[in-house]
């Protein structure tokens, strides 16, 4: 079975965790020993999120008093496929011994046009108290909005339209290597319609809309998605939570979730379900072999047609 892995941004770095190098590399191995589980069996491709990094990064390059303007989100995102890509091919190395495993820079096609860069929605970087951060944001130029546990920078996140490096991947894959790619949801570029010429944009595409797409392009069984909770909540937050454990595309699309973490989530699982007729699967980390095998997190199926 061909499964695509999409690892949330809070993976190498929790919520809380100092953004330090050491944490990040501390935290590989839980990361990795979910995906080895499946590994032994499965061709994988792992993709994962970048907002802890990319938003360290940003930070970093707006606060240097070297450069004469800060460094763009594209450039960036490539910097945190690098980062991720090596902590993960480097663990997935040693818990694998004699697999090929392989991290590639890839670029995601995006409108030029896309009504996301006028309403800027993707969480990137550290939680800051109120004060602080409409303070960065009047210095630096961001835009900010309410976390769950305090405010953020916030950034365009256009639709992904195509990953050009597909093909690439699916060599990669036919050699028998575990490949991990599209990082960041891939590094944001559009396309000149007469020449085709590739710029990169002042973005961040979500990584679960870039996951289905990829797993769709690649002909995946599986669309696996992890992050910091064990399913998917109907009326999350409130005292009538209660866990989903399995759904159709129509199910979880006449459910509210936040725009800015689950629902992104629910919208790649129901896509990639719809489009391809596979499956997907919504939890956390440490289940991810329970998952594939329908005995933890949120399993969606396709829906049944009418009869």
């Amino acid at each position: 079975m061909r499964i695509v892995i999409a690892l949330g941004g809070n993976a190498l770095l929790r919520r809380g965790d100092r953004p330090d190098a050491a944490v990040q590399e501390s935290n590989i191995d839980r990361v990795t020993s979910a995906i080895a589980a499946l590994a032994h069996d499965h061709e994988i491709v792992v993709t994962h999120g970048n907002g802890p990094q990319i938003g360290l990064l940003a930070a970093e390059s707006a606060a240097d008093p070297v450069l004469s303007a800060p460094y763009p989100l594209d450039l960036l995102g490539a910097q945190t496929q690098g980062l991720i890509g090596t902590l993960l091919v480097r663990s997935l190395h040693d818990a694998l011994p004699g697999h090929r495993t392989i991290a590639l820079v890839t670029h995601t096609l995006v409108r030029s046009d896309d009504p996301a860069f006028e309403h800027p929605t993707k969480f990137v970087g550290q939680v800051y108290p109120y004060d602080i951060a409409s303070a960065l944001a009047r210095r630096r130029g961001w835009h900010i909005a309410a976390d769950t546990t305090g405010w953020r920078r916030v950034v365009p996140s256009p639709a992904p339209e195509r990953i050009l490096e597909t093909e690439t991947v699916h060599e990669l894959l036919a050699g028998g290597a575990l490949v991990v790619c599209a990082g960041g949801g891939g590094v944001p570029v559009t396309a000149d319609p007469d020449t085709g010429a590739l710029t990169g944009v002042e973005a961040v595409v979500d990584k679960d809309l870039t996951a289905a797409l990829l797993a769709e392009e690649l002909k995946a069984d599986f669309l696996l998605i992890l992050t910091d909770v064990p399913c998917v909540y109907a009326d999350f937050g409130t005292p009538g939570q209660r866990p989903v454990l399995g759904a159709t595309p129509a199910d979880l699309r006449g459910r509210s979730f936040p725009e800015g973490s689950m629902g992104p989530k629910a919208e790649a699982a129901a896509r990639f379900v719809e489009r391809t007729g596979g499956l997907a699967a919504i939890g956390a980390l440490d289940a991810a072999y329970e998952m594939v095998h329908g005995t933890s997190g949120t399993l969606v199926r396709p829906d049944l047609p009418v009869m």
